[in-house]
Parts: C-alpha cells; sequence; structure tokens
C-alpha cells in the first residue's frame, strides 16, 4: 500500500542540486554563476576554488553537491559531465534600518538568494 513514486523533476542524464537562504544579493550571484555555465565540471571547479568572490565558495559547495548528485543517485559519470544551467532566484530580504539627520530613516535591505544548478552528462564524439 505504498504511494506511487514521483517521477524525476529532470532527465535521465542529468541531475540537481539546489541552495537556498545564501546571504548575498541575486545580482552579486548571478555573476559567479555565468562563470560556471556551460563548462565541464573540473573546469568550473577550478574557476570557483580560485574566484575572489566571496559568494564563489557556496557555489562550489552547491556544483560539488549536484556532481555527487549525479554519480551516486544517476549513476551518471563525472568525467563527462557539464554545468547545463545554473540559474539565480530572490529570496526574502531582511529589512534593517539606520536614524539620519532631521527625523529621517534610512533602509538597509540584506538580500538573500538561491541557486540551482544543473549537470547534464555528454556522449564524447567518436
Amino acid at each position: 500500500m505504498a504511494k506511487a513514486k514521483n517521477p524525476r523533476r529532470v532527465a535521465d542524464n542529468e541531475a540537481m542540486a539546489k541552495v537556498r537562504m545564501l546571504r548575498t544579493s541575486p545580482q552579486k550571484l548571478n555573476l559567479v554563476a555565468q562563470l560556471i555555465r556551460g563548462k565541464k565540471v573540473d573546469k568550473a571547479l577550478t574557476d570557483l576554488t580560485f574566484s575572489k568572490k566571496r559568494i564563489s565558495e557556496d557555489v562550489r559547495k552547491c556544483l560539488q553537491s549536484a556532481i555527487a548528485n549525479a554519480e551516486n543517485n544517476h549513476n551518471l559519470d563525472v568525467d563527462d559531465l557539464i554545468v547545463a544551467e545554473a540559474y539565480v532566484g530572490k529570496n526574502l530580504i531582511m529589512k534593517r534600518g539606520r536614524p539620519r539627520a532631521r527625523g529621517r530613516y534610512g533602509k538597509i535591505m540584506k538580500p538573500f538568494s538561491e541557486l540551482t544548478i544543473l549537470v547534464r552528462q555528454i556522449e564524447e564524439q567518436a
């Protein structure tokens, strides 16, 4: 009497990883996501390791999670993986403030983002 198995959200040659509540703005996170789109995963990991952006460490962890999902859960070959998609979404915004001159109030917005990375196995052309 078990429930029916949910269908996969991605194709058979793909794997996905998602990280939520990254403490950076989506605009800054998208700059790092653009850095890895369409690259082979080993090249993308190298680029993220040596990037000077603070958030690149969290993006690297998400990419490693997607690679591990592909290898362990979907039996894909790690050497043939590319970063098919890397897209960024908005999350909550913490609203803070600071008193300013003449009774005014300066808004301070502290945005959060989320990142989704999709890796795909490509067949080598002979």
